[in-house]
């Protein structure tokens, strides 16, 4: 069957356009929240809402970045969203390999079959627990509580996703290694990171993000403004009675823009990184 080219025309038109409203429709809420951000307060709580800005301004920026805890808040979430994707790396590397070359053995299916378990159990039902643990270890208002905590939830996934990069990698590679004279840990340090780059920055970034964006063990681990992280320091400015919703979508948009513009320009060597491994021999 010939398709003509009036028809292949009328499918690209469709095609783009499905894909455009898509995009508008995943894209309409930042918008907004980046319009209200640069609307006075009077312009916000209009009875008659509209993308429009009659009076743009700065102001809300301005009020959260130097009369709030906001920069404090966004230091912490910082330290801790690091620490929290070098200490799954590092532990999820070696755990994700020994899955990988002796997955075959009892033991390794079970830890495997637990980490998969593990990854069914909603977080909430664990808040009570770790709570309970942390205030035990004396914890409390620490990054290391939220460090540990993400730690706990990001790991099994992570090694999982990693072991899907070493499974590609060939154990003929490894063997060879081996005849050299390199160590285990030589090859995964000379041989097995730097083939499986590009997954091992892809899984960073995810574990970056969900660290970055947790709020519900922020909220309750944290009691102390000064360790406080940004999603749940973000609340403080939603109030009891009433909601300043120009400081609060600022304050949104400064917390998001960062680590997406950081994500945008990661997914270019992302992208460089994995036709790079394609065509090499």
């Amino acid at each position: 069957m010939v398709i003509s080219r009036s028809q292949r025309l009328i499918a690209a038109s469709l095609t783009y356009g499905i894909l455009a409203l898509l995009c508008l429709f995943c894209l309409f809420p930042f918008v907004w929240m980046v319009d209200t951000a640069l609307k006075p307060a009077s312009e916000v709580m209009s009875n008659e809402p509209s993308l429009l800005i009659a009076a743009p301004t700065l102001d809300n920026f301005a009020r959260v970045l130097f009369e709030s805890d906001f920069l404090t808040y966004f230091r912490n979430s910082l330290i801790v969203a690091v620490c929290a994707t070098l200490l799954t790396l590092i532990v999820s590397v070696f755990a994700s390999y020994a899955l990988s070359r002796w997955g075959h053995y009892p033991v390794s299916k079970v830890v495997g079959g637990a980490l998969l378990v593990s990854q069914m159990i909603p977080g909430v039902l664990l808040l009570v627990p770790l709570y309970g643990l942390m205030q035990h270890l004396g914890l409390l208002s620490t990054y290391r509580a939220l460090i540990i905590v993400y730690c706990t939830f990001m790991i099994p996934l992570v090694t999982f996703m990693l072991k899907s990069f070493f499974d590609d990698v060939p154990r003929e590679l490894e063997e060879a290694a081996e005849i050299d004279g390199c160590s285990r840990l030589g090859f995964i340090w000379r041989v097995l990171l730097p083939l499986t780059a590009p997954g091992i920055l892809a899984t960073s970034v995810f574990a970056f993000v969900a660290a970055w964006n947790e709020f519900m063990f922020g909220y309750v681990l944290i009691n102390d403004d000064a360790r406080r992280t940004l999603t749940p320091g973000i609340m403080i400015f939603r109030g009891s009675h009433q909601t300043d919703w120009g400081l609060l979508m600022a304050a949104s948009v400064l917390a998001v823009v960062p680590v997406a513009l950081c994500f945008v320009y990661l997914q270019r060597f992302l992208v460089e990184g994995l036709a790079a491994g394609a065509v090499k021999g």
